[in-house]
């Protein structure tokens, strides 16, 4: 048998690699307009109502497990992990930290100070220096790290007017000043994996004041400055700047386990539905079959009570027998009805007029035995050891910490910074002429006062180191303890979920071995009674057993063919649980994740019998 999973009829849902972002160039806007995404559809498959004919939803285990990736809402609910994950590699990119989601593990460990803390501020810096002032410059410089993995470019624009009453005449000359203040300030700042960061500052500002010994007025005071910061201990290297952008990745990986995890659990649910739906068909089957032998009891003796063969009692006899598989019959019909409602409702995402009006009806049987279901133990657990996605995620989660620990170990030491500083500054405006004679005004402005910044007539060079040395670093020890002791513990949590795994894979094959033995004694136990009850019934007419006799041999029959049904869906649903105890049951079903991630329509191997 062969099974086309159409998952999700709609346009693929996360064809789309969030993780990268809308392309800035050309269209240098994309980044600041909001992303469509694909619109979500709420409404059940067409393949649902394709399958409902005559008013019966004829449906094979195949189609099951289609309409459960279809239509199941707790894989439509998981499903949504991926991009989410996606999304954490898209900031953490621009080297701030990663949000996380449940499931993932981001261990607090990863941020210095305060906790979901970047890599770094996108803060820049650059001033005007002493452009423009009384006294000339010079003095302590401190670069810092600025910056993020996305550059930052700022503007800044204001106009001020500002008046001010004066405590002398001997600078300004008049006992108040009227300031006029036009300033323009832009910059650039980024910072590389490596941690190194620069920043890149032009400011401009024009100001006239009512001043009387002013040499510019307005005067232009411009400044151009590139800075750069580089750690040599603390916060040097790849790791302790890439560290939430390894974890983000990681993640994705760890999204992909938690949707597998959800889609096992979902397929395994639908089919032990299904199969308990074919019991109680089958349950149903044998429950019309003794009303109908009770019956002709019923109708055969009541036949010989009338003849004077038979003793009135015995027809009484039969009617109570009558009665009893009536009630078995109404007993296993609601059982069958409410296992309808249950399987309908894993296989649809909301109520439908349609859905509920007809019956369900499978039309795979319950497997048979065979030899081959029962694996070899030994290539069981490896295969459950590299299939199982909660031995993948908590690997996963394992490097993670071992990234929080490494990062952690780093942070222990002092921080020390090499950084350097190259600027110009301009200071132009209008003045008099100092030349014999009548006085001469002098006009100039930005141009000339940012060609002294870019030309450098007036340079500003600076270099120098920074330590940082936290006394007995308390705050960092703890982290890094934190952070070994959390990798410990998820090595013994590993270890666990190993043993937990090859408990599981060795119960389901026990499992297979009692169920194998017990469908096979409970079909022989139905041929003894079946055998019985003809024997009974030839003595029963040769007249050497009563009634009553017949009625305790057909309800043995009856009790071993519930019993067979039992034993038989049992074993159907210990064949399922091999399956996720060893981490195959997508396999053989046909699944690829990669089909569930984007919702493509596209062919899938058939279930495997």
């Amino acid at each position: 048998m062969r099974l086309l999973i159409l998952l999700l009829f709609a346009q693929p849902l996360w064809s789309q690699d969030l993780s990268k972002g809308p392309a800035w160039f050309p269209e240098i806007y994309k980044p600041y307009q909001e992303q469509p995404l694909p619109r979500l559809n709420l409404e059940n498959s067409p393949r649902l109502r394709d399958l409902i004919h005559q008013g019966a939803l004829d449906i094979s285990m195949s189609d099951a497990v289609a309409l459960t990736l279809e239509n199941n809402l707790d894989i439509l609910v998981e499903r949504f992990v991926v991009p989410i994950a996606q999304t954490d590699v898209l900031r953490t990119r621009s080297g701030q930290a990663a949000r996380g989601f449940t499931g993932a593990l981001v261990p607090g460990g990863l941020s210095a100070g305060a906790l979901g803390a970047g890599v770094n501020s996108a803060s820049s810096a650059s001033g005007f220096g002493a452009a423009g002032g009384i006294t000339g410059g010079g003095g302590p410089v401190q670069i810092p790290q600025v910056g993020s993995f996305d550059p930052t470019l700022s503007f800044n624009f204001s106009w001020d007017r500002t008046v001010s009453p004066l405590n002398t005449l001997q600078v300004a000359g008049v006992p108040s000043v009227t300031t006029y203040s036009t300033a323009f300030t832009s910059a650039y700042a980024q910072m590389f994996p490596t941690g190194t960061s620069y920043f890149v500052g032009i400011n401009g500002l024009r100001q006239s004041s009512t001043q009387q010994f002013l040499r510019f007025n307005p005067a232009v005071i411009s400044r151009i400055a590139f800075g750069v910061n580089q750690p040599l201990l603390n916060g040097f290297g790849l790791l302790p700047n890439e560290r939430f952008l390894l974890v983000a990745r990681n993640n994705r990986k760890v999204s992909e386990d938690l949707l597998t995890l959800q889609v096992i659990a979902t397929i395994v649910n639908v089919q032990n539905l299904y199969w308990d739906m074919a019991a109680f068909q089958e349950n149903v089957r044998v429950a019309e079959q003794s009303l109908d032998v009770a019956k002709r009891l019923l109708h055969e003796n009541t036949i010989k009570a009338q003849v004077g063969t038979m003793a009135p009692l015995d027809v009484v006899t039969a009617e109570s027998e009558v009665a009893a598989r009536e009630r078995d019959l109404i007993v296993a019909r609601t059982n069958l009805q409410l296992q309808e409602t249950r399987l309908k409702n894993a296989l649809s995402k909301k109520p439908d007029p349609e859905l509920d009006s007809v019956r369900v009806v499978t039309t795979d049987p319950l497997p048979p035995v065979r030899d081959s279901d029962i694996p070899d133990l030994e290539k069981a657990l490896a295969g459950a050891y590299e299939n199982r996605p909660e031995l993948r995620q908590v690997q996963t989660n394992i490097q993670n910490e071992r990234i929080t620990s490494r990062y952690t170990s780093n942070n222990l030491m002092p921080g020390v910074a090499l950084f350097g500083l190259y600027a110009g500054s301009g200071l132009q405006g209008n003045s008099v002429a100092l030349a014999p004679g009548p006085p001469v005004p002098l006009t100039s402005g930005a141009g000339a006062s940012l060609a002294e910044a870019f030309g450098f007539d007036f340079p500003e060079r600076a270099a120098g180191v920074s330590v940082s040395l936290p006394i007995r670093n308390r705050a960092a020890q703890a982290d890094d303890l934190r952070a070994q002791l959390d990798f410990d513990q998820l090595q013994v949590t590993q270890q666990r979920l190993h043993n937990q795994i090859d408990t599981e894979v060795r119960q389901a094959a026990v499992g297979l071995v009692q169920g194998k033995a017990q469908v096979e004694a409970a079909a022989k136990a139905v041929a003894l009674a079946r055998k019985t009850v003809e024997a009974e019934q030839i003595k029963l007419n040769a007249g050497i057993s009563t009634s009553y006799n017949e009625i305790l041999r057909e309800r043995d029959l009856i009790t071993a063919e519930l019993a067979e049904v039992q034993a038989r869906a049992s074993y159907a649903k210990t064949l399922v649980e091999m399956g996720r105890a060893t981490g195959t049951i997508l396999d053989r079903n046909g699944i690829q994740l990669s089909d569930v991630i984007t919702g493509e329509n596209k062919p899938a191997p058939g279930i495997r019998k």
